[in-house]
């Protein structure tokens, strides 16, 4: 079974890329971030004839989640954070997928910091790690999916220096993302790849992508039960190097059967 999640970026803008990538890599699991289209705007028709069944949660020109399933319907189990009803953004998506319970996720940038949009980050963050808790201890197989603005370390970077003051990069963000592992999670792209700096996001500024100047801030959190069952992990980098591509790539992981 293959997972993967994708910050789209637009997906009106980029529904040709999304389709030509579903096509040619076959995920059978998708989580989508950033789609800045309204429901009613959602190209549910195009991604139905590719073969994927899907729900989503959008948002006017910002925000927006979904979660496909290849050759079935996803089952929507809640969208928003519990607890956190009266957050306005759609940032949140849960359904169970094949077996699995997908949630999927677009934190909070948190930019510019400190301020009011870096307090909603962190607010956010406290309401997704009680959530995550619950999850994990209900012991069916989760994976948590999706962009977290996070670059948990030094290492996930290509150089620190000039991001040290980014909402990304600050010791709150990543103390929130640790404490999501220390519940248990498993970082699976960290897991297979634990010496080798693998980046998921390049911003358009600098030739940044030319230089591979990138951020690893898209990850995928493995229940105990998944983690043992990570067979593969990557990132397809060839969606980043096509015209008008997401600033990010799609990131993935591949479980064996349980």
């Amino acid at each position: 079974m293959k997972i993967a999640t994708f910050n789209i970026n637009g997906i009106r803008a980029r529904l040709d890329a999304l389709l030509a990538w579903l096509e040619k890599e076959a995920p059978d699991i998708v989580c989508l971030q950033e789609l800045k289209a309204a429901d009613t705007a959602f190209p549910r028709e195009a991604i139905e004839a590719a073969g994927y069944g899907v729900i989503w949660h959008g948002q006017a020109s910002w925000n927006g989640v979904a979660i496909l399933s290849r050759g079935s319907d996803p089952l929507e189990i809640r969208r928003g954070l519990p607890g956190f009803e009266d957050d306005t953004h759609s940032r949140y998506l849960e359904a169970a997928v094949q077996g699995v319970v997908v949630g999927c996720l677009y934190l909070p940038n948190g930019n510019p910091q400190p301020g009011p949009k870096f307090d909603y980050k962190l607010r956010w963050f406290e309401h997704f790690i009680t959530h995550a808790q619950g999850l994990l201890d209900s012991g069916h197989p989760v994976v948590l999916a999706g962009d977290y603005n996070v670059v948990p370390t030094d290492f996930d970077i290509y150089n620190p220096k000039s991001w040290r003051k980014d909402a990304l990069l600050q010791p709150e963000s990543r103390e929130c993302f640790q404490r999501l592992l220390d519940q248990g999670w498993t970082d699976a792209l960290r897991a297979h790849f634990p010496q080798e700096q693998v980046f998921t996001f390049w911003d358009y500024f600098r030739q940044h992508w030319q230089h591979n100047s990138g951020l690893r801030i898209d990850h995928l959190l493995l229940s105990k039960d998944l983690a043992p069952r990570l067979e593969d992990a990557g990132v397809d980098r060839w969606v980043r190097d096509q015209p008008h591509a997401s600033d990010h790539a799609p990131t993935w992981v591949r479980l064996r059967q349980g």
